[in-house]
């Protein structure tokens, strides 16, 4: 007599268990390295410096192939999604873009629904919580406002992770921009002084990172609201 196949026992409950409160993220189709070189990058060095007078949000203009080839030279990265807040692109552009439409639409039912302007605290929130959990693809953006609390800075990493600070910087030049950046911070600068510290910071990190170049786009964000002008480095330092 042949015996049969052996049953399995009895899972233990371990195995049926799972944090119901846990999120649920669904999972990107796999790409091979020839795929991720063909996605329409922002590269990038992006800034954020919180002043004493608001905030200063400064990129670069180039956008990149797979980091090797200019696809496009005057790439404004930094976008209003609030009346005195402003976002960054950093990543796939098309992430990006859908990111900051994603934001600007939950910004404005905000206001319609409770009559008054989100708070940054609560947008950075909101803004972590679509990163982690959304279909935004290798996005890490830059988030400066201003409110009732005071003059505001977050970077936003890929897994939905939000980090205030006085400053921070990121894009594919951070490494050479921070040295630049922390060389000449200082506390209390008004936004013209910011505006000076950023170009040399993206200027500098142009330099060594293919990524990023072109010029620079520069935010100058104030309870009065955000203004967003393009600009050559000459034009600056």
């Amino acid at each position: 007599m042949t015996p049969g196949p052996e049953l399995s026992g009895p899972q233990a409950a371990d195995e049926f268990q799972s944090d119901p409160y846990a999120p649920e993220v669904g999972e990107l189709p796999e790409q091979s390295a020839q795929d991720t070189e063909k996605v329409n990058k922002t590269g990038t060095t992006t800034i954020g410096i919180s002043t004493s007078e608001g905030v200063v949000i400064a990129t670069d203009m180039r956008a990149s192939l797979g980091g090797r080839f200019v696809s496009n030279k005057n790439v404004q990265k930094v976008e209003q999604i609030h009346p005195t807040a402003a976002l960054t692109l950093v990543g796939s552009v098309g992430g990006a873009q859908s990111f900051i439409r994603t934001l600007r639409a939950e910004v404005n039912l905000y206001e319609a629904r409770r009559g008054e302007d989100i708070s940054m605290k609560a947008l950075s929130t909101l803004a972590g919580n679509f990163a982690r959990g959304g279909p935004f693809f290798a996005i890490n953006p830059i988030l400066g406002g201003v409110d009732d609390d005071g003059h505001h800075v977050y970077s936003i990493d890929p897994a939905g992770g939000v980090m205030k600070d006085d400053y921070t910087v990121t894009g594919s030049g951070l490494t050479v921009a921070y040295g630049t950046l922390e060389d000449r911070y200082e506390e209390d600068m008004t936004n013209e002084e910011a505006k000076e510290v950023a170009a040399a910071s993206i200027n500098a990190a142009a330099e060594r990172d293919t990524g990023s170049g072109n010029g620079i786009y520069l935010a100058d964000v104030t309870a009065d609201g955000v203004d967003i002008n393009g600009y050559d480095f000459d034009e600056l330092l």
